[in-house]
């Protein structure tokens, strides 16, 4: 067998799908049909069980799938390392998150990065889930994940950098723009613009609402948080939603108010890598960045101390 075989081995058991994975990489199906074919060779067993929508993997093959996944990824780690170590100050920083996540949470910290390390490549790959985000960390020779923090995932350790409050978005000319706070109890009768059911931010939102026994309505669902903000403009609702950094807050001036809700857990947000310890000195010096600034932002108050990692911002 060869790492080639492994690395499609692993795609496929991640897509379920012989033919998508043949699209990515530009080659047939029937050849990626052969790598799985030479490790079932090699290891005397099935590794995919064939369905009408596709494959998955066996018993088998769910053994192998995780223990070359650890394994290609530890090389890919070792390989970006030794990289480093030949080109200095001069590699690059690879990360995965969602598509607004670098408006948000990295603007100022990218700015600050590039003027401390010019010749350093900065490469964003856009994921819609923490989910996806992790299985991109997980099967490729990405450094960081910037994901909200979830439950216990394989493979992966998670690193809270902030927690977020969650707002009610509303028109400034609704009768609740003026108030200091929403009850968690009145959200039962208000129409709602809600993320989706499948994101991390959704689930945890959903379940805060459950263990408080609130039941809320929607008939509007948006893919991110900025879109929700958009429709509440339009008219089409009010959006229960993290404040994010940057947003308006009560009383400034502009089409909404954001407007504080009690009682309701705030959601954590941070970093996700393989390994902190084997982490990329140049990854490191930019999840510490980001940490730095987006606290900033959160705070507002310039008072947030330094990580030991981090550089002085030039």
């Amino acid at each position: 067998m060869t790492l080639d075989d492994l690395r499609v081995f692993v795609a496929v058991c991640r897509a379920g799908s012989l033919s998508a994975v043949a699209r990515d990489l530009g080659c047939t199906q029937s050849a990626v049909s052969q790598h799985v074919k030479r490790l079932e060779r090699e290891t005397a067993v099935s590794l995919l069980e064939r369905h009408p929508r596709g494959v998955a993997p066996t018993l088998a093959g769910r053994l192998l799938c995780e223990a070359a996944a650890d394994s290609i990824a530890g090389l890919d780690l070792t390989l970006r390392r030794l990289g480093d170590l030949v080109h200095g100050e001069s590699g690059s920083v690879r990360v995965t998150t969602g598509a607004t996540s670098v408006r948000h949470f990295m603007s100022e910290a990218v700015v600050a990065f590039r003027r401390q390390y010019p010749k350093v490549s900065l490469e964003f790959q856009t994921e819609n889930s923490s989910r996806s985000c992790f299985d991109a960390l997980v099967t490729s020779d990405l450094d960081l994940a910037w994901i909200t923090i979830a439950g216990p995932v394989r493979g992966i350790e998670q690193r809270p950098v902030v927690e977020l409050p969650w707002v009610l978005a509303v028109r400034d000319d609704d009768p609740l723009a003026d108030r200091s706070h929403v009850d968690i109890t009145e959200l039962g009768s208000i129409r709602l613009v809600r993320l989706p059911r499948n994101s991390t931010s959704g689930n945890r939102l959903d379940a805060a609402l459950a263990e408080l026994g609130v039941r809320i309505s929607s008939d509007t669902s948006v893919a991110d948080w900025d879109t929700a903000l958009l429709l509440v403009e339009l008219g089409l609702g009010h959006a229960l939603v993290p404040a994010l950094p940057g947003w308006q807050v009560p009383g400034d001036d502009g089409p909404l108010r954001l407007v504080p809700v009690s009682a309701l857990p705030p959601l954590p947000v941070g970093w996700a890598v393989r390994r902190w310890d084997a982490l990329p000195p140049l990854a490191r010096v930019f999840a510490d960045t980001v940490a730095y600034h987006c606290g900033e932002r959160i705070t507002n108050r310039g008072t947030r101390p330094l990580p030991p990692s981090l550089p002085p911002p030039a």
